[in-house]
């Protein structure tokens, strides 16, 4: 592998010349950048993926809903359709990809639409929210958003990691510096004073930049589309985890912990299973499945027994209250 980056090393440094470039332009303003009269709020990262966008998008969700109009764009990564295009409860996978269908079905109350031009996503929404989240969006820079959340996990934080192909960021590091917060997530239980105080030496934070660590928070409850079973419901049987995310690893750890008994089944982030697939899955009678996977699983329910496992952002060392303040100072700017 470690050839292999070498070789891919390059290409590398001519897609980051590249995308250095288009922010050079963008900052400069020689190329455009949209501000809009009202909250718009950003949730990106500087790598391909597995940062825990989703669970953030529903954490800020959670608590803005009751006190605005809120509203969810994103481009629908993999989806079969173009242009704007309203989520409902019951769209296709196909249509609007699997996370805006999640945000749909979790919080049926809000407008979730999808568009791969952040600008005419968020023109169409305007009239029907007074806050707009953009999911991944942090490299859109068509549209400036009035706060811009960074996330980047614990175990490859972005300043450990290099430009595509050789690496997995989108764009050089030095992009973070248009982030108003930065998240770390997916950290440990037990991370220590110290280990943060590392981690913040390392991320070297700007003046205007708040630095919160956060974790994933597993549900102690298993679901479906028609009920919900107790966790403990998979104990001493034998069950096959089936992921399509870019890092699985901290959710078998989790399993792993709870003393269960599974197979993994890993496939890409993202992944469109295909029939074979499929039919290769309804020879498992008990299945495990993310809740984005899931979505895309729905094909499993008539033949095989088949759970999600809600997840859900958690900020620590008490700071929740601290980074729900924060983001609601944008609402009244």
């Amino acid at each position: 592998m470690n050839l292999l980056r070498k070789l891919l090393f390059p290409f590398s440094l001519l897609y980051g010349g590249i995308t250095a470039l288009r922010n050079f332009l963008y900052n400069k303003g020689f190329l455009k950048s949209k501000l809009y009269n009202f909250p718009v709020i950003c949730v990106g990262n500087l790598s391909t993926g597995g940062t825990g966008k989703s669970p953030m998008i529903e954490f800020l969700v959670s608590f803005l809903k009751d006190n605005h109009k809120i509203a969810v764009l994103s481009r629908g990564y993999k989806r079969k359709t173009s242009g704007y295009r309203e989520v409902l409860k019951t769209s296709a996978v196909g249509e609007v990809g699997d996370e805006p269908l999640q945000f749909k079905q979790n919080f049926p109350e809000i407008m979730v639409a999808v568009c791969e031009d952040r600008q005419t996503g968020i023109e169409k929404l305007q009239n029907v929210a007074d806050v707009i989240l953009l999911d991944d969006a942090f490299q859109h820079r068509k549209v400036k958003a009035s706060l811009n959340i960074l996330l980047t996990s614990f175990d490859k934080l972005y300043v450990n990691d290099s430009m595509l192909p050789a690496g997995n960021l989108r764009e050089p590091r030095f992009g973070a510096k248009r982030a108003d917060i930065i998240v770390v997530t997916k950290c440990p239980e037990n991370i220590n004073d110290s280990e943060i105080e590392t981690i913040k030496r390392k991320l070297r934070p700007k003046r205007h930049q708040q630095i919160y660590f956060s974790k994933i928070g597993y549900s102690p409850q298993i679901k479906n589309a028609t009920e919900a079973k107790p966790l403990d419901y998979l104990n001493g049987k034998e069950f096959l985890l089936v992921t399509g995310i870019a890092n699985p690893k901290p959710l078998v750890e989790f399993l792993n912990k709870e003393g269960l008994n599974f197979d993994l089944k890993s496939y890409p982030d993202h992944h469109n299973f295909t029939a074979s697939e499929i039919e290769e899955l309804k020879k498992h009678s008990l299945i495990l499945t993310t809740e984005k996977d899931f979505m895309r699983l729905k094909g499993l329910t008539n033949d095989t027994e088949i759970y999600y496992l809600p997840i859900s952002t958690v900020i620590l060392k008490k700071a929740e209250a601290e980074f729900k303040k924060r983001v609601e100072e944008e609402m009244v700017k």
